[in-house]
């Protein structure tokens, strides 16, 4: 058997970490190849040494046989390797045609030759049926057309081998079906393609075979069609998983949250949250959907006191919290479970019972005479630690030490207990293991249960429709609509992601 790619004993590490540790991967010609694996289980730093990014500690890197160094991402395109970043790296201003040609422009004399560029576009999209207009700015087009500008991009330099990073993060649930489409096309060409993912649904729907990578190293090896969801979960995880949420139904209380014709504007002083308006009532999870990028972070950071409102009104439990400090929000009732847990939720220099306190330093409870009791504040941490299960040899460890998963646990920890009767969870799963995810949605359902409300933001459209009772969609700084969670379908939130039109129904 032929491989275009073998990668053997491949080792990395960085200070602290043994990102890749001793790695075998064999690719195919013509297949589709998965690398899964929780955040940080080295997914991606093994290809970035392919791709030239990193140079292994150990290891060799064979290409159709033979044995290459890939000392720098030219020596991978000239060897037919091109990769797909999960953050595009597109000149906005630019055309389609430029950017796909930037660097290895067709020249007519010393200038760029517009006409064969374009042309030479349009041959290879039509090629590979990725129906680009060439004409078209970067800046003007969809987040699925851009990625289908970045594989073009690659196909142009003449890649025989495709990564692509994480390539459904950005997309909405009907973008996500063209690029499975778009995949087998390429396969159908003779190409060979690497999906990094952690997503276990569009592993079975877009690859032929699967490498599960776990704290650097290589799990197994599986067709795909020889497993399913659940043995994956298991694979990446080490334990077995219940991904199924089951929740009772809601029963809903009074109003928490009133959110009255609300706008702000982003950090360029351009308007991100366009007039938007909805409530949280108690016992009720309400989730926004929406691709990345359409104001959610903004509304967020607007209802949490991280940024002005510059119109509208904020009402927690009857009392007008528009534009008052994080901590006069936090007194109000709200608590916050930040999507960046190491900028916004942890300070990582900081040890556990430390962090467990935070926000909350000034109550009187963890004050002696002028300073801070600590072993009030020990107690308190161990008793977090215990009920919310943070997996740590103790309370005076650095939060940099933990695992994300138990990280998120410690702020989850520290959030619920306050007992807000609003939960504003932002991404609350971001970067997590099925297993950490598991337990975070059963926490958040329990508090649901116990009558707070709770508004879930996420780009995990299978977390807002398992979690959620209402489902509100956020569409370029506005909602576009609200639907009940039981009468919704991807296809519909797909639709309403992308701006369609949708019936408000609350």
């Amino acid at each position: 058997m032929s491989f275009v790619i073998e990668m053997k004993g491949i080792g990395k590490s960085f200070p602290g970490v043994r990102a890749n540790d001793n790695i075998d991967l064999e690719i195919k010609k013509g297949e589709i190849h998965v690398l899964l694996g929780e955040n940080g289980a080295g997914k991606s730093t093994l290809m970035n040494i392919l791709y030239g990014l990193y140079t292994p500690d150990e290891g060799e890197i064979f290409v159709k046989g033979k044995e290459v160094k890939i000392s720098n991402p030219n020596v991978a395109i000239s060897l037919g390797i091109g990769m797909v970043h999960q953050h595009f790296m597109l000149v906005p201003p630019f055309t389609v045609a430029e950017n796909i040609v930037l660097g290895s422009e067709p020249k007519k004399g010393l200038m760029l030759d517009l006409d064969k560029a374009i042309k030479d576009v349009k041959e290879l999209s039509n090629k590979y049926e990725l129906h680009v207009d060439p004409y078209a700015k970067i800046q003007d087009i969809s987040v699925g057309m851009q990625q289908r500008v970045e594989i073009l991009k690659t196909l142009y330099r003449g890649a025989e081998i495709l990564i692509l990073d994480e390539p459904t993060a950005v997309l909405t649930p009907q973008e996500i079906e063209e690029l499975g489409i778009i995949l087998k096309s390429l396969v159908k060409e003779g190409k060979s393609i690497i999906l990094i993912t952690h997503k276990l649904k569009e592993v079975m729907s877009m690859s032929d075979v699967v490498t599960i990578i776990r704290r650097g190293k290589v799990i197994d090896t599986l067709e795909t069609s020889e497993t399913n969801i659940e043995e994956l979960a298991e694979k990446m995880v080490g334990r077995k998983v219940n991904l199924n949420v089951e929740k009772k139904e809601a029963k809903l209380g009074d109003s928490v949250l009133r959110v009255n014709g609300v706008k702000a504007m982003d950090n360029r002083g351009l308007e991100a949250v366009k007039g938007v308006s909805f409530e949280v009532k108690s016992g009720e999870i309400l989730g926004i959907a929406g691709v990345d990028g359409n104001g959610q972070n903004e509304l967020v950071q607007t209802i949490t006191g991280l940024r002005k409102a510059t119109e509208g009104e904020l009402i927690i439990n009857n009392e007008d919290i528009t534009n008052k400090s994080p901590k006069e929000i936090i007194e109000a009732g709200i608590g916050y479970i930040p999507e960046d847990r190491h900028n916004r939720g942890l300070i990582l220099s900081f040890s556990l019972s430390e962090n467990a306190i935070l926000g909350d330093h000034r109550n009187k409870v963890f004050k002696k005479r002028l300073g801070l009791d600590y072993k009030k504040i020990r107690e308190y941490s161990k008793r977090l630690i215990k009920e919310f299960d943070v997996r740590t040899p103790s309370e005076k460890v650095y939060a940099k030490a933990l695992s994300g998963g138990n990280q998120q646990k410690l702020i989850i920890a520290r959030e619920f207990d306050r007992e807000p009767s609003l939960l504003v969870a932002s991404q609350p799963t971001r970067g997590l293991d099925v297993g950490a995810i598991e337990y975070v949605h059963k926490r958040l359902l329990e508090q649901r249960d116990k009558g707070k409300g709770i508004l879930l933001v996420s780009l995990e459209l299978d977390e807002i429709l398992s979690l959620s009772d209402r489902i509100a969609v956020m569409y370029d700084g506005k909602i576009v609509g609200i639907v009940d969670a039981k009468d919704a379908t991807e296809i519909q939130l797909g639709i309403m992601m992308a701006g369609g039109e949708q019936s408000v129904s609350h």
